[in-house]
């Protein structure tokens, strides 16, 4: 258990603000925010830091913040936002992070629908999808706050709101205006990332992120003030947690990462006790290790995947919940001493005692290659609507492939369509209607309908099938997951992204995606040149690709195999469309886009 920490009240009772002035009494002098500063990082610790965010509070007061109003934040992971984040919250109103990344009419939905009257954006970026609400009769939108000073033109300076709430600063007021906040009152509103239609806002109280922070902590066993390197988006319920509540909760130390491309530079330059990512991440990582290690002489490379298999065999026995033997245990010791810590350690991978996953399906085949370095990538479950963590993955008890056994005090069970039910104080109050009431996410009974579809094993672990909206149903009436097949074709290193469809059709057809790492250090290694549009068309990579599909189809039945596939060069992304901001497949973008390749799959 990691929260040994001093708790204000009984977890049920705690808010986010009670343990910020924790952290300031308790561990004031211990780092909690660090970001990029010139060559190096600029730190505050949790003394400072709750100064900042009172002195944030007075600035956003004087503009006329009021309890319990939306405040709408696009900004990039860089302190002004974190603070901000908890200054409001301080106020009792309600931050609401927007994806970068979003179109104009999603802010414009986002806007009505919060009912927000003020935002704070980044720079000039942001300003030309979000000015023209100002002066939209339909929007209630008033005010831009903007960060980069020298964008901001006529709107107000975060400098200069900081400046005010110096000025202003009235401590009693501070403390009246936090501590008349209850644990049942709103946290946050996340906006789902909207795979198909408008985003939905879900309201999260402060007990129930709290209560579930506190239930996955005790799980988890991690140094104390652990760092954590915070790069996905605020917007996403994963790094909310990671990289606001738990933190405050945890009295930990937060690395923003303000450029996600950097993530990588950063694991290598801190090497971080614990590493977060969704399964996309973990691929891309993966197809640069692999790409990596094809580079090494062939002695090298043989062992290399001698030390692999030794240390898939130590990660079997825990798995199996066995003690291993031993000779595997003092073989395992000399291959991650002498072959994996080095490897590891140019990644900034060798001081990692918890790795996780979580948001979609994590490949088998990824969480193999992770297990011969002797990382379990510890899968996790849970949705916005859960305040995150449902179901966790433990070093002391854990399944590759499943989502694992759920945190103390929640629920979960499989109705009879598959369903997977969860129930427990971790489920949201509801949806945010634009009318500011809420609409129950809940049955009578307290149940909440996740919409995935999954089993529960006889020893407790969930396994995740499909998303139950997202299930093929082919025209013989036979039901079909679509990331079963994809994460099998997957499996495949030349194959980073796939596509499958067949929804009212007698069979699946694919699209395939080159892996821009791996495929042209396949290539090279086969003496082959050329770019990815070159590489999807030469003769030896179909060939390759058809091996590949042909694989995949003897490990499934015959309902779930690929008749026809089409290779793709241009990689898929949230900035082209086809994946949500936090890369998820956007399946009716990616059929609507490629409507006419799919149609001549099925043609004879």
């Amino acid at each position: 258990m990691t929260t040994i920490l001093r708790l204000p009240s009984d977890p049920a009772g705690i808010t986010l603000p009670a343990l910020l002035l924790r952290n300031a009494e308790d561990h004031g002098d211990l780092p909690a925010l660090s970001w990029r500063s010139g060559e190096g990082w600029s730190t505050l610790t949790w003394r400072e830091a709750r100064r900042k965010v009172a002195v944030l509070a007075a600035g956003y007061a004087a503009l006329g913040v009021e309890r319990g109003e939306h405040v709408l934040m696009m900004m990039g992971n860089r302190p002004e936002h974190w603070l901000s984040d908890l200054a409001l919250t301080h106020l009792g109103a309600v931050p609401v992070t927007v994806y970068g990344t979003s179109a104009p009419e999603q802010i414009a939905h986002i806007v009505r629908h919060s009912g927000a009257r003020l935002a704070i954006v980044e720079g000039a970026q942001e300003l030309p999808r979000w000015e023209p609400l100002l002066t939209d009769a339909t929007a209630p939108l008033e005010r831009l706050v903007v960060v980069e000073a020298a964008d901001a033109g006529e709107h107000r300076t975060y400098g200069s709101l900081h400046a005010t709430g110096s000025r202003l600063f009235d401590r009693q007021a501070f403390e009246k205006a936090w501590r008349a906040i209850r644990p049942g009152d709103g946290l946050t509103v996340v906006y789902t990332s909207g795979t198909t239609g408008d985003p939905k806002g879900v309201r999260l109280t402060h007990r129930n992120v709290l209560v579930g922070g506190i239930a996955l902590d005790a799980v988890v066993d991690f140094p104390a003030h652990v760092g954590h390197i915070c790069y996905l988006p605020f917007a996403h319920i994963a790094e909310r947690l990671l990289g606001i509540y738990l933190p405050v909760l945890r009295a930990a130390h937060v690395y923003l990462c303000a450029d996600p491309a950097q993530v990588a530079a950063t694991a290598r330059e801190l090497h971080p006790f614990q590493f977060f990512g969704v399964p996309r991440v973990w691929e891309k990582l993966a197809a640069s290790v692999r790409a990596a290690l094809a580079g090494l002489p062939e002695e090298r490379r043989r062992a290399v995947e001698a030390a692999n298999e030794t240390a898939r065999a130590h990660v079997a026995c825990r798995e199996r919940g066995e003690e291993p033997s031993a000779e595997l245990e003092a073989a395992y010791r000399q291959a991650k001493e002498h072959v994996l810590d080095p490897l590891l350690a140019s990644a900034g991978f060798d001081r990692l005692v918890w790795t996780a996953s979580a948001s979609a399906p994590m490949p088998l085949d990824v969480a193999r290659f992770w297990a011969g370095f002797g990382l379990v990538i510890m899968d996790a479950w849970g949705l916005t609507e859960t305040s995150g963590v449902v179901t966790a993955n433990t070093p002391d008890a854990f399944r590759l492939g499943s989502v694992g056994r759920p945190l103390d005090g929640l629920e979960v069970r499989v109705a009879d369509d598959g369903e997977i039910l969860v129930r427990g104080e971790t489920v949201c109050e509801g949806y945010l209607r634009p009318d500011g009431g809420v609409d129950s996410a809940r049955d009578a009974d307290g149940w909440f309908a996740t919409g995935d579809i999954g089993r529960i094993d006889e020893d407790g672990f969930l396994w995740i099938t499909d998303r139950k909206k997202e299930m093929i149903v082919t025209s013989t009436g036979k039901n079909v997951s679509p990331a079963l097949v994809e994460n099998a074709l997957k499996e495949h290193p030349l194959i980073g992204q796939a596509f499958v469809h067949g929804d009212g059709r007698s069979y699946l057809v694919a699209l395939l995606v080159l892996d821009p790492e791996l495929a042209p250090a396949w290539a090279a290694a086969r003496g082959i040149e050329g770019d990815l549009p070159g590489l999807v068309s030469h003769p030896a990579v179909r060939e390759e690709i058809d091996r590949a599909v042909a694989a995949a189809n003897a490990r499934l039945n015959r309902t779930e195999q690929v008749k026809r596939h089409r290779l793709l060069a241009e990689e898929w992304g949230p900035g082209t469309g086809e994946l949500t901001p936090s890369l998820k497949l956007r399946r009716r973008v990616v059929r609507n886009k490629y409507e006419q390749v799919i149609d001549a799959l099925y043609t004879p």
